[in-house]
C-alpha cells in the first residue's frame, strides 16, 4: 500500500500558542486523514518569517523555503484559512503569492513541480464568503499544478456579526464532520492514484 503524507498550512492571523479556529478545523481534517492511514503534520504560517514576494526564496532570513520543503515532501496539502471581510485572510493570499514562483519550477521529467500533489481547502468565519474563498483558493492551487479532489473544500460559517467561533463549539456539527470525512477520503484516493500513475511528462 502506498504511504501518503498530508500537510496542513494554517493561515490564521493568530500566532501560537493562542487558540485558532483555522487550526482546529485543520486538525479535524488531519484526524480524518489519519483514519485513512495518512501521516500528517501542520504549521501556522504566521509563526514563520515569510517575506512578501513571488520567488521561492526572497532572502534576508525568509523562512518560506522551510515551508516549501514541507509542501514538496507531502502528497496532500490542506490550506486552512479564516474569512476576513468576505475574502481569504492576508496570510492565505501571501501563501498563494509565494506558490506562484512554482509555476516555473519543474521536476526531473520536466513537469511542473506540484504535479502529482493533491490540494484541499478549509474555511472558517463569522460572515458570508465561504464558497467564494474556497473557489479562489482552489483555482490558484490548481493553476500552480495541484490536483483537486471531488468535494475538496469544507467550511464552517457562523452567524454574521456574532462572537461564536468554530473553536467555541462544543462539537463539530454533523454536516461539517461528514464533509471533512469525505474530503479526506477523496483526497487520499486521488493521491494514491497520482502516486501509482503519475501525470505524463512532456
Amino acid at each position: 500500500m502506498t504511504e501518503l503524507s498530508a500537510l496542513a498550512l494554517i493561515c490564521t492571523l493568530t500566532q501560537s500558542p493562542d487558540p485558532s479556529s483555522s487550526e482546529l478545523m485543520a486538525q479535524h481534517i488531519l484526524d480524518e486523514f489519519k483514519g485513512q492511514g495518512v501521516s500528517t503534520s501542520s504549521l501556522r504560517v504566521v509563526d514563520y518569517d515569510v517575506r512578501p514576494g513571488v520567488k521561492t526564496d526572497m532572502g534576508g532570513g525568509d523562512q518560506w523555503p522551510e515551508i516549501r520543503e514541507q509542501i514538496l515532501a507531502a502528497d496532500i496539502l490542506v490550506l486552512s484559512t479564516p474569512i476576513w471581510m468576505g475574502h481569504p485572510c492576508s496570510v492565505a493570499q501571501q501563501v498563494m503569492e509565494r506558490l506562484d514562483a512554482d509555476l516555473s519550477e519543474t521536476d526531473e521529467q520536466g513537469r511542473p513541480i506540484m504535479y502529482g500533489k493533491v490540494a484541499t481547502v478549509a474555511v472558517v468565519g463569522n460572515e458570508d464568503g465561504a464558497h467564494k474563498t474556497i473557489a479562489d483558493m482552489l483555482q490558484g492551487l490548481n493553476d500552480v499544478g495541484f490536483t483537486i479532489p471531488a468535494q475538496g473544500g469544507t467550511y464552517w460559517v457562523g452567524e454574521a456579526m456574532q462572537t461564536i467561533d468554530f473553536k467555541d463549539l462544543a462539537q463539530v456539527p454533523d454536516p461539517v464532520a461528514s464533509t471533512n470525512a469525505g474530503l479526506a477520503r477523496n483526497a487520499t484516493h486521488l493521491a494514491t492514484c497520482l502516486t501509482t500513475n503519475p501525470y505524463p511528462a512532456d
